[in-house]
C-alpha cells in the first residue's frame, strides 16, 4: 500500500514538471519589451517623480467600499438565521444593522462623498 502511494506520489510530481517543461518551452517570453518589465503603479508612470499629488477621493472610495463589502458579507448570515431564533429578535436585530447602514450611506451622501468630482 505505502509502495503503491509512493508510485502515485513521484508520477503526480513527474507529471507537473513535465507540464511545467512544456510550457516553459512553448510559451513566448520577450525580456526586451520596455512595456511587460516594467510595474504597473495604479496607472502612475514608475519612471516619474513618485511624489506627485495624490487624489484623496481614491481612497475615500476605495474606504466605503471596503465598508459595503464587509456589511454584505455580515447581511449574509442573518437569512438563514431567520429560522433559529424568535421572529420579534431576528427583526429587532436585522432592522437595526440595515438602519445603522443607511445612516452611514446618507451621512457619505451628505460628505459629498459618493461624488465623482
Amino acid at each position: 500500500m505505502i509502495f503503491l502511494m509512493m508510485i502515485m506520489s513521484f508520477l503526480m510530481i513527474l507529471i507537473a514538471n513535465i507540464f511545467m517543461l512544456i510550457s516553459i518551452f512553448i510559451s513566448k517570453k520577450s525580456f526586451l519589451d520596455r512595456e511587460k518589465c516594467s510595474p504597473f503603479e495604479c496607472g502612475f508612470d514608475p519612471k516619474s517623480l513618485a511624489r506627485i499629488p495624490f487624489s484623496l477621493h481614491f481612497f475615500l472610495i476605495t474606504m466605503i467600499f471596503l465598508i459595503f463589502d464587509v456589511e454584505i458579507a455580515l447581511i449574509f448570515p442573518i437569512i438563514p438565521s431567520f429560522n433559529l431564533v424568535n421572529f420579534i429578535i431576528w427583526f429587532k436585530i436585522s432592522f437595526f444593522f440595515i438602519i445603522v447602514l443607511l445612516l452611514g450611506l446618507y451621512h457619505e451622501w451628505n460628505q459629498n462623498m459618493l461624488n465623482w468630482h
